[in-house]
């Protein structure tokens, strides 16, 4: 059985058919690019795979639970975490604190506790401040941990959303659109950074149009077109598949 399943997966908005009828398996460890066009449904199955959207068919199994239909926060309970275009989700509050806030999903202190200033309290308290600090100098961002998140550079910002969702402890980390918009170094960091969150045991699905940075991060590539999957392999075969180029380059 894969890491996680998807089957026979529709999504109708209206009259409109987003996806229709997906079959995609992730391996645990690899580190997956989904690729397509604008509109290609990329997004919208992601938002399916957290819960944010309810599909019209099919199902999702991760490890051997089915999840298909569960809540966003029942999602990210089980280790589905999903980074968003927007950069960072808390653009009023510190660096600090948008990761701070990304460590409730694996934090136990019950509100009594925290009313009460309970020994187990203090002590996750504690324990997400080191484990701040950590993510904050790993991601390159502790020079920055006192500034408003909507204040930094639009490289930070991807990398601070990135980081965010880290500390939630993720077995399943969806990118959406890491590298957009970030000059060359930062891609190359970022790059490096994902390379090394697999590294760490965290399956990676990249949702990027950099073709270039998800030909060289990702052993697997699978492509989306007007709801379906058209293409599903190795980057050189991807590279040379006639049905993506005819999508990306249309026919004559």
């Amino acid at each position: 059985m894969a890491f996680l399943e998807i089957r026979k997966l529709t999504k109708h908005f209206g009259g409109l058919v987003v996806l229709n009828d997906i079959e995609l398996n992730i391996e645990q460890g690899e580190i997956l690019g989904l690729i397509g066009p604008n509109g290609a449904g990329k997004t919208t199955l992601f938002n399916i795979i957290v819960g944010v959207y309810k599909p019209t068919a099919g199902s999702i199994i991760f490890g051997n639970e089915e999840i298909t239909g569960l809540k966003p926060h029942k999602v990210a309970e089980r280790g589905i975490i999903k980074t968003y275009q927007a950069n960072v989700s808390f653009r009023d509050l510190t660096v600090t604190d948008n990761v701070v806030i990304g460590h409730h999903l694996q934090v136990g202190t019950s509100f009594s506790g925290v009313f009460f200033n309970s020994s187990t309290a203090r002590k996750n308290a504690e324990k997400i401040k080191n484990n701040t600090a950590k993510t904050l100098k790993f991601f390159g961002l502790s020079h920055k941990q006192n500034e408003l998140s909507g204040e930094l550079p639009h490289g930070y910002q991807r990398l601070l959303g990135i980081a965010t969702a880290i500390a939630a402890k993720p077995k399943l980390l969806l990118l959406d659109e890491p590298i957009t918009g970030m000059n060359a170094e930062e891609a190359s960091f970022t790059v490096e950074i994902i390379r090394s969150l697999r590294k760490a045991g965290i399956t990676i699905v990249v949702v990027e149009h950099d073709m270039k940075v998800v030909m060289d991060l990702c052993e697997r590539i699978v492509v989306l077109n007007f709801g379906k999957k058209i293409a599903d392999g190795s980057p050189d075969a991807i590279r040379g598949n006639k049905n993506v180029i005819e999508a990306y380059l249309g026919v004559d």
